[in-house]
């Protein structure tokens, strides 16, 4: 016995879909588009702006220089007023969009700003916009 399919609920393959979707973008069009999702936060904003100047806004750390090995975890948790693992999830997507980079020393994790990246993306800001 064969399945009834009726015309109304099978679709057929429409190519004007994939077009209305628009070209692929490039990659620096789609690095970007990642950036910008990065910057879409407020508190991911906070945390770029802190670690622009890491001896302003943070005491002396014990395991890593501030500004050569970045801002321990623990202080930008406590700081931010989130748990560790809230903060891991902001900081991933910041290191995924190159805005960050992140050193483990034994078991801390420390963050700073990639200072190159940063210009292209607002480079590339200007270029667009």
């Amino acid at each position: 016995m064969q399945a009834h399919t009726s015309r109304a609920t099978r679709r057929e393959p429409d190519t004007q879909d994939a077009d209305e979707a628009g070209p692929k973008p490039d990659r620096a069009t789609a690095e970007l588009v990642e950036a910008l999702k990065a910057l879409a936060s407020d508190k991911r904003l906070a945390v770029l702006g802190w670690l622009r100047d890491p001896v302003k806004h943070f005491p002396p750390q014990r395991d890593g220089d501030l500004v050569r090995d970045g801002v321990c975890a623990v202080f930008l948790a406590d700081k931010l007023g989130v748990s560790q693992p809230t903060l891991h999830r902001h900081m991933q997507q910041l290191i995924s969009a190159g805005l960050v980079v992140a050193k483990r020393t034994r078991q801390w994790t420390f963050y700073r700003r990639d200072e190159r990246r940063i210009a292209a993306v607002a480079a590339r800001i200007g270029q667009v916009v």
